[in-house]
């Protein structure tokens, strides 16, 4: 399928995949109706075992919603589009495979809210962060008050979200917002390679991973507990499991093949 805001590589059985409106590669229906069916259709293929994200251009990830779009709906499209919004992000959130954000510029508003919604994010030295929706009237309404807020706790999300203050890599790496801070021309080659580590594990293991941390931070300690032994069973009756068990008894790289 083609798509007119995304750029889609495979290769390494990694998918890089690239959101092409420069210069600061702002979200509408259309971009995330596309952003859907392209992570429908990469979680599908077999090929694929680890997607990086990332926005066209060094100034923006993604520099919110296109706010000309959104002036222009009533209480009915907007609630719309935002259901689309939110079914987006908790469909790359659970995917099945892991979702590295490259985060090259500006991460504002919906944009730091697609991010918060992958597996990892790698960030520019030079990338600004923010949720400035107080201050147009409005509040975040992809997932933001709380995907961050269990990254950060109660106190510092309603911070950064009652200010809407603009806030650097550095400061986002201290609060977990981010796993790593690169300069600038690192940032898609570091993704690509923690992508390509990614791609070379089982994968039914890393998706049980996936399952027991995001549906057991969910819940009580007693029920995730119960969440991972039922993940843990899952990935041990896989033929990977005995490829890497048994590769690491014969002292070899395994080799995974996903069943």
């Amino acid at each position: 399928m083609s798509y007119e805001y995304l750029i889609c590589e495979i290769y390494d059985k990694v998918a890089v995949v690239t959101i092409n409106r420069p210069p600061v590669n702002p979200l509408n229906t259309k971009v995330f109706n596309e952003l859907s069916n392209l992570f429908g259709e990469l979680e599908a293929d077999n090929q694929v075992r680890a997607i990086v994200l990332t926005g066209r251009g060094e100034k923006a990830f993604v520099a919110g919603a296109d706010i000309n779009e959104m002036a222009n709906l009533d209480l009915v499209g907007i609630n719309k589009m935002n259901k689309i919004s939110r079914e987006l992000f908790s469909k790359i959130e659970n995917l099945d495979k892991p979702v590295i954000a490259a985060l090259n510029g500006l991460a504002l508003g919906g944009g730091l809210e697609l991010a918060l919604a992958c597996d990892l994010r790698i960030s520019s030295e030079k990338a600004k962060f923010a949720f400035p929706e107080v201050g147009l009237g409005i509040i975040p309404g992809g997932g933001g008050t709380q995907r961050l807020q269990k990254i950060v706790g109660q106190g510092v999300a309603k911070e950064l979200l009652y200010f809407g203050e603009m806030f650097d890599a550095n400061r986002a790496l201290e609060l977990n917002i981010v796993n790593k801070v690169v300069p600038v021309e690192e940032v898609l080659p570091v993704a690509k390679e923690w992508a390509r580590k990614l791609a070379q594990k089982p994968p039914v293991a890393l998706q049980m991973v996936k399952l027991a941390v995001n549906t057991g931070g969910n819940t009580d300690l007693e029920s995730g507990l119960i969440i991972e032994s039922t993940c843990f069973g899952n990935a041990f009756s896989t033929e990977d499991r005995k490829e890497g068990l048994t590769a690491f008894v014969e002292k070899r790289k395994p080799v995974y093949v996903g069943k």
